[in-house]
Formats: C-alpha cells, sequence, structure tokens
C-alpha cells in the first residue's frame, strides 16, 4: 500500500509541474533554436513569473523548498485530524502545489493590470522622442516620468545605462525584469529604431498604443464574461472537499473511508476533481501572448 502511495505521490507532483515541462516542450521548436528567441526554457517560464510576482530576486530553488516545507506542514495537519493516508496524500500534494498557485496568481494579476499601463508607457516615449530626447533618454525618463507601476525597472534601466553607456545589455536585463510580451514588443521596436534609424519610430508607437488600448478593452470585456466560469470551477471544487471534512468530525466517517475502498472512492474522487477543474479553467481561459523576443 505504501508503494501505491508513493507512486501516486510522484503522479501529482508531476502533475503540478506539467505546465512548465509541457510549455517548455510545446514551444521548443518555435521561432529558431536560441533559448531567447522561440522555444523558451522552463527555467526562463518559471523566471518570468517570478519577476512579475515581484520576486524576481528570490531563487528558483527557494521557492522549491518553501513549497516542499509547506506540502510537509499540510500533510502533517491532514494525518494529525483524518489519519487516513490517502488524505494525506491530497494534503501534500495540494501543499505542495500552493506556493507555484499564488505566484501564478500574482503573476496573472500583474499582467492583467499591467495591460491598461503600456499604451501609458508609449505615450510617455512618443513626447520623449518627440521633444528631442534620445531613445535611451526616453526610456530612462520612465523611471521618474512613467506609471507608478513600472518606474522601479525604467528607472534600473537609467542607473545601468548611466554606469555603463551601452544601450543593448541594458536592455536586454530591463525585458528580463519587466518580463512581459508587450514590453519586449515596445523595446524590441526601439532596439531596431535604434539600430537601422528610422523616421517613423513616432508613427509606430502611436499605431502600438491605439492597438494596445483597443486589445485590453476586448480582453476585459472577456474576463468579465467569463469570470463565472472559474468561479463556478472553484465552487465545485471546494464543496465536496469541505462537506467531507465537516463529515470527518465523526469517527464512523473515519472508518468508512479507512478501508480499500474507501481509499478507492477518495482517489477517484480527486482524479475527476482535477480534470473537472482543468477543463472548466479550460474553458475560461483567454489566450495569452507569449514571450518570443524574451
Amino acid at each position: 500500500m505504501s508503494l501505491v502511495l508513493g507512486a501516486v505521490l510522484g503522479l501529482g507532483i508531476l502533475l503540478v509541474v506539467s505546465p512548465f515541462l509541457w510549455s517548455a516542450r510545446a514551444g521548443a521548436g518555435v521561432g529558431g533554436t536560441d533559448g531567447r528567441r522561440g522555444g523558451r526554457r522552463a527555467g526562463d517560464l518559471v523566471r518570468d513569473e517570478l519577476h512579475l510576482a515581484g520576486l524576481g530576486e528570490v531563487p528558483i530553488v527557494v521557492v522549491v523548498l518553501v513549497a516542499v516545507v509547506v506540502a510537509v506542514v499540510a500533510a502533517a495537519v491532514a494525518h494529525a485530524t483524518l489519519a487516513l493516508p490517502v488524505m494525506t496524500l491530497a494534503a501534500a500534494v495540494a501543499g505542495f502545489a500552493v506556493v507555484p498557485l499564488v505566484v501564478r496568481a500574482r503573476a496573472t494579476a500583474r499582467r492583467s493590470a499591467n495591460q491598461a499601463v503600456w499604451p501609458e508607457v508609449v505615450d510617455h516615449l512618443v513626447s520623449s522622442v518627440r521633444a528631442g530626447m534620445s531613445l535611451p533618454d526616453a526610456v530612462a525618463a520612465l523611471g521618474d516620468l512613467g506609471p507608478a507601476a513600472t518606474r522601479a525597472p525604467f528607472a534600473e534601466f537609467g542607473a545601468e545605462y548611466r554606469r555603463t553607456g551601452v544601450f543593448e545589455p541594458a536592455l536586454d536585463r530591463l525585458k528580463d525584469r519587466l518580463a512581459d510580451p508587450v514590453a519586449d514588443r515596445i523595446l524590441e521596436t526601439l532596439r531596431m529604431a535604434r539600430d537601422v534609424g528610422g523616421g517613423e519610430i513616432v508613427r509606430v508607437l502611436q499605431a502600438l498604443s491605439s492597438y494596445l488600448r483597443e486589445d485590453a478593452a476586448l480582453r476585459g470585456e472577456v474576463r468579465a464574461r467569463q469570470s463565472w466560469v472559474r468561479n463556478a470551477a472553484r465552487l465545485g471544487v471546494a464543496a465536496p472537499w469541505l462537506l467531507l471534512l465537516v463529515l470527518a468530525t465523526k469517527p464512523e466517517t473515519i472508518r468508512a473511508y479507512d478501508s480499500p475502498a474507501g481509499t478507492a472512492l477518495l482517489l477517484i474522487g480527486l482524479v475527476v476533481t482535477l480534470i473537472a477543474y482543468r477543463v472548466m479553467i479550460a474553458l475560461g481561459a483567454i489566450p495569452g501572448e507569449r514571450r518570443w523576443f524574451g
């Protein structure tokens, strides 16, 4: 029985990290073989999420260790309260998943909030270029004049550029700190304008600003209409297990599930819950942009 529980625990941990692994494999052959063009490594994707969540300086190993600690604590609490091996296993997997889910939720919220910020960033760039500023100075000025949500990364860019005087490496590190596909598009436009020259940079940026505003408005409307799908998915996942916790306060319920048949029933319920939740989330998901220039 312990061998089966160990195998199921390994499968649960694999399911938790599978979005990072499958995303990397799916894009491995797109847009070239360079790790920064098209296909991106799993570590790059995780690092992007950490940057957006405000944890860009935290090593990935530390995040994994915290997830393991949370998993152990959740398993200990479940074992002490329910004394069911399958629920202890489920609590360990759920505890391990809490940290990446929280990081992804914060990153998603930051990415959604930034959708309304990027048009303003482009407008500031247009104003600076029209005023006769060079492109590096226009980008650095966003550390003081840009939206509050993005001032820190641009301020770091300005400090690095003033220290080194080299535009390309500072721009690459700025893209890593922002970790956003829209920022990649804006900064690559500026890079191209600086490398090959272009008197149409103002017109291009104005067109990009208009497109970003329209895209943000459309995504906001779709997200508002599909929010009920996500809420229904969360309610559907939580309701049966909250009911189980209430019933577990009775000793006869614990005895009923502490058997091979009860264990099989709980395992089937966990699998069905996970599949149903993923299907509901997929139905309500809005396709996001990928970092082709990250």
